[in-house]
């Protein structure tokens, strides 16, 4: 049975429009996949919190070394990671915020982002834990910015994904939906056709 790990980073929760796309992805995905379940991440509902440097030395911190509030950071940081690894396929809602990826979504990378955990170090440099998974990007944007240097978001996020060993990442782009309703419209319409096919 497949499980589908739904993350939503819009600031609105399940009323932006990022994660109305995930939305749509899902319903057509559990439609083609009888069985399936779905774990869904809402990181405006349930904020994970910013890293500072208590959280990052509770995870450097040997195991029987950590008191009781490291200890409490660092299950949650294994919850959030028990997710990941659990999934087979990964769907992120991905709004852009003053060019860059919501602060909420950098949040909870960094809280899944764990040497020895998701990833470790080798002679030859780091290598990813998680592999074998599926991710899709379903990116928002009020204008229009795939494919120039001020799209920082598609490189960003296809990296540290690799760096986690999930490099099998398809992006979908909703672009210009700030920039007229003829503008929005004709987005929406080219993504949900690409969703369908994706979700087959």
């Amino acid at each position: 049975m497949s499980t589908l790990l739904k993350i939503n980073a819009s600031l609105f929760s399940s009323h932006g429009q990022s994660s109305q796309l995930t939305e749509r992805f899902v319903t057509t995905w559990l439609d083609n996949h009888a069985g399936a379940s779905v774990v869904t991440r809402d990181l405006a509902a349930e904020p994970v919190p910013h890293l500072d440097g208590a959280r990052f030395m509770s995870f450097l911190a040997k195991p029987e070394e950590r008191t009781t509030e490291q200890q409490a950071v660092v299950a949650f940081s294994d919850a959030l990671i028990a997710e990941v690894q659990n999934a087979d396929v990964i769907v992120i809602g991905l709004p852009m915020y003053n060019f860059g990826v919501p602060s909420t979504l950098k949040a909870y990378f960094d809280h899944i982002a764990r040497a020895g955990v998701t990833f470790k170090y080798t002679a030859t440099g780091p290598e990813g834990l998680l592999s074998g998974k599926k991710a899709y990007i379903l990116a928002a944007r009020g204008g229009m910015y795939a494919g120039t240097p001020k799209d920082s978001q598609t490189t960003y996020v296809r990296d540290f994904l690799a760096f986690l060993g999930i490099t099998d990442v398809e992006f979908v782009y909703a672009e210009g939906l700030n920039m007229g309703d003829d503008s929005k419209s004709a987005a929406l319409a080219a993504a949900h056709g690409q969703l369908a096919e994706l979700a087959a």
